[in-house]
């Protein structure tokens, strides 16, 4: 299994390629690359272009893969060499998902180009339910038995009156959090960050710490962030949301 690319590409990456879809982290349309040159991840389509544009902008302010090379449709990334924090599962994962979050939501919201509100997402939800493209296998145990066009409808209906804006990671997983042996962590799959409701971001890393690794990571993790109390409200439309996606 390989991907189509460019010359440009193929200059970059080299002869006697091994691809594998199977790799940490990374999601969507990408493949790891091993030659000669090393290795690499490339990915293709619209979301390797809105990869390619947060990762040029979010570096100023955050640790992220360098990139390789980009030929418009095609985005090679280096090897971070790193684990992510879920496979590496230290003892304090909380308290470092919450203190990197905390400090990515602190970006000035006017600095960022980036529009990921809920206008942009709930559009971009239904384009996606009308092109089949919502994978409802994937979905939370308590939102089993929803068709998308219902999870949409709900979306609508259900919509918070007001967005607390944030810089918003747009998939913050500790899959997508990687933690090298020297330096900073490094954020990985940010073709969805923009300027969101801070819980785009806070549903998800609630319910993978809750899931995966307790209540008291959970815990660790609000304090770090800073954050006193949850709105279970809106941790469940979010989570909802991201079900479409």
């Amino acid at each position: 299994m390989s991907m189509r690319v460019s010359q440009q590409i193929t200059a970059v990456l080299g002869p006697d390629l091994q691809w594998s879809d199977e790799h940490e982290g990374m999601s969507g349309q990408v493949m790891r690359v091993t030659g000669p040159a090393g290795v690499f991840y490339v990915k293709q389509g619209p979301i390797a272009v809105a990869e390619h544009e947060r990762l040029r902008w979010l570096k100023r302010w955050a640790a992220v893969p360098d990139i390789v090379a980009f030929d418009g449709q095609s985005l090679v990334l280096a090897d971070v060499a790193a684990p992510s924090l879920e496979s590496a599962a230290p003892p304090e994962i909380g308290t470092l998902m919450g203190r990197i979050l905390r400090d990515l939501h602190a970006i000035e919201v006017g600095e960022c180009p980036f529009d990921e509100r809920l206008d942009v997402r709930l559009a971009r939800a239904d384009a996606r339910v009308r092109e089949g493209l919502v994978d409802t296998g994937d979905f939370d145990e308590d939102h089993v038995g929803l068709s998308p066009r219902q999870v949409h409808d709900r979306l609508i209906a259900e919509r918070p009156a007001e967005e607390d804006l944030v810089v918003a990671h747009g998939d913050y997983t500790p899959s997508n959090v990687l933690v090298p042996p020297v330096g900073d962590p490094v954020l990985i799959d940010v073709g969805g960050l923009g300027v969101a409701d801070r819980y785009l971001d806070l549903a998800i890393v609630v319910r993978d710490l809750r899931d995966d690794f307790g209540p008291q990571a959970v815990d660790d993790f609000l304090a770090a962030y800073g954050l006193d109390a949850l709105d279970e409200r809106k941790l469940g439309y979010f989570r909802l949301l991201d079900e479409m996606f």
